[in-house]
């Protein structure tokens, strides 16, 4: 989360300006930040909250920002605040269940500068970039990438391949990661811990890499989503617990609830077919077919096995909508 209160990055972690080609100060004058009202009664309220805080990065000169989802799923009301202290309104344009990102609309000129679009599947391990937070060159760091990997989160979500980066952001939500000639190659979403071969654990930022954006961006800006079939969605959260998958969190009147599934249920098989790991467990979930589609599930539930069938929606359909969309 972002507060100009917070204290400033230590200096040995910051970037120095005349080490790059391009102009450093100006680059992270397109980091912003944002800061959403959410209802109390919209769905993900319990889990993300009614205040959200974070980052953004504009990426057009028309004041479109580019941002993480979970910062502004569902919000109400949304200001963006510039490195210059420009705080103008904005509204959700779109948000991408599938990776994760968000755009935002300026409502008002905010007087800053537009950052490129890069190649973040160029991206190698120990590739040195920086991370960079709103608040200018105090709130950026070096930092480099450290895996690219599969990442699976309990929230029904999997990225193929996410950027993993070290030391982390502390404030990574939306914070921009920057290539060495100034482009816009991921934004970030969490902080994880990274184990080492010696067993020793780490904090690491993953990141959303931008690649992902750039076949999705018109139809965010068109439709608010991606045109394509929705996954089925179940609205449970599953946490991998002792090599089980545990349910660990279930949205309320939603199919995982209304099917009668459980906090505690231990998921074994979908459609009769055993699944482990949680990147196994949603994608087999989101190959029997669109939004709507019956999901059989089998579940050992006080050590008796039970099936449980549960009729799947579309995530964006249990959500409130932008109040300006």
């Amino acid at each position: 989360m972002v507060d100009p209160s917070e204290p400033e990055l230590e200096s040995p972690v910051r970037p120095n300006p005349e080490d790059y080609t391009f102009d450093l100060n100006a680059t992270l004058d397109c980091v912003v930040s944002l800061r959403t009202q959410i209802p109390e009664d919209a769905l993900t309220a319990s889990v993300l909250g009614t205040e959200r805080a974070g980052h953004g990065v504009i990426i057009a000169d028309d004041g479109l920002v580019v941002t993480i989802g979970y910062l502004i799923t569902e919000a109400e009301s949304l200001w963006i605040t510039t490195n210059a202290g420009v705080t103008v309104p904005g509204h959700v344009v779109g948000y991408d269940q599938e990776t994760g990102f968000g755009l935002v609309q300026a409502l008002q000129p905010m007087g800053s500068p537009s950052m490129a679009l890069g190649d973040s599947g160029a991206l190698q391990v120990d590739d040195e970039l920086i991370a960079a937070g709103w608040g200018g060159l105090d709130h950026a760091i070096k930092t480099a990438v450290i895996a690219k990997r599969e990442f699976a989160g309990y929230w029904e979500y999997v990225l193929d391949e996410a950027l993993f980066t070290a030391p982390p952001h502390p404030n990574w939500g939306g914070a921009a990661l920057i290539g060495d000639d100034g482009k816009l190659l991921g934004i970030g979403s969490l902080l994880v811990q990274q184990i080492g071969e010696g067993g020793e654990q780490s904090g690491a930022n993953m990141i959303i890499p931008i690649d992902l954006l750039k076949p999705i961006v018109d139809d965010l800006r068109m439709y608010g989503k991606r045109n394509a079939p929705a996954r089925p969605w179940l609205g449970f959260l599953v946490q991998e617990v002792s090599h089980h998958l545990v349910v660990s969190g279930i949205y309320d009147e939603c199919p995982a609830e209304v099917a009668g599934l459980q906090v505690g249920d231990v998921v074994r098989e979908i459609e009769g077919e055993p699944v482990s790991g949680l990147a196994e467990l949603f994608r087999r979930i989101w190959q029997t077919g669109e939004a709507g589609v019956d999901v059989s599930l089998t579940i050992m539930r006080n050590r008796e096995s039970m099936s449980v069938t549960v009729h799947s929606a579309d995530r964006d359909a249990c959500l409130k909508s932008a109040s300006f969309h």
